[in-house]
């Protein structure tokens, strides 16, 4: 027992070194995998920021994407350039000189895409769930779901946030896998652009009418379109959600200014 290699060790000190040294690489691992998209930092001019942090940008990783989609590799410069939709100081220009103080935007504010109405240039494909089906579909193109608890706002009048009546509730628009009411689809009068548009359910409130009080009834007809009247694309979901968005702050000058 005097020569057995064991007798003087401390298997708890190797237990707990073990522990700390997997425990940094685990940190290692899962912070340059984070750092795939979106790396090395940027200052708000697109210059190079000074400090990048500790850790390096990752190698480039191809992922293999389901379904007959394309493959993606990340970092690479072609995902990169495919976020730089826009010339940010063709849409927005600083307030200060100085890094940390806010941008307003330029033109448009509802269109410009920055601040609550920002989107991210997602691909222009429908999401698809585990069998390769577009995950939101209208229900009036499947006859698989029905209103089950609730109101079915099918019908109701839609008044904006100025108290304009825009139009009616003519469908729903159901993520199919989760069993969710994503959008409702209008169909808008002629006087506030016509056709139809999607509203994030979100953004509503159902009652005896469907108010949406994040814009007025002069901006519905700017309200994004869809290229299919039964698919949404990444993309187009992105665009509807940031025009609501940009309502929030932008469709009256009265909600960008302070509250006190």
């Amino acid at each position: 027992m005097e020569n057995a290699f064991f007798g003087n060790f401390d298997l708890a000190s190797l237990s707990i070194w073990l522990f700390w040294i997997f425990f940094a690489l685990l940190i290692y691992y899962l912070q340059t995998e984070n750092m795939r998209e979106g790396f090395p930092l940027e200052n708000d001019d697109g210059t190079a920021a000074p400090n990048q942090g500790p850790f390096p940008v990752p190698e480039p990783k191809t992922f293999l994407m389901p379904h007959g989609r394309s493959d993606v590799t990340v970092p690479s410069q072609e995902n990169e350039d495919a976020h730089r939709r826009m010339n940010l100081d063709d849409v927005m220009e600083p307030t200060a000189k100085s890094h940390g103080f806010p941008y307003i935007p330029k033109g448009d504010a509802m269109a410009a895409g920055i601040g609550s109405g920002a989107w991210t240039p997602r691909r222009d494909e429908p999401e698809l769930d585990g069998h390769g089906h577009a995950k939101i579909v209208p229900m009036a193109a499947t006859e698989s779901y029905r209103v089950s608890a609730g109101r079915d706002p099918r019908g109701l009048v839609v008044v904006a946030g100025d108290g304009e009546t825009v139009g009616t509730v003519s469908d729903m628009w159901i993520d199919a896998p989760e069993q969710l009411v994503r959008y409702l689809e209008i169909a808008l009068d002629e006087d506030h652009g016509g056709g139809t548009r999607l509203v994030p359910i979100h953004f509503c409130q159902i009652w005896r009418r469907v108010t949406i009080n994040s814009i007025h009834g002069r901006h519905f007809a700017g309200v994004p379109l869809t290229k299919s009247s039964t698919q949404v694309t990444k993309l187009e979901e992105e665009k509807i959600s940031a025009y609501y968005g940009a309502g929030i702050l932008y469709a009256d000058d009265k909600r960008a200014e302070p509250l006190l």
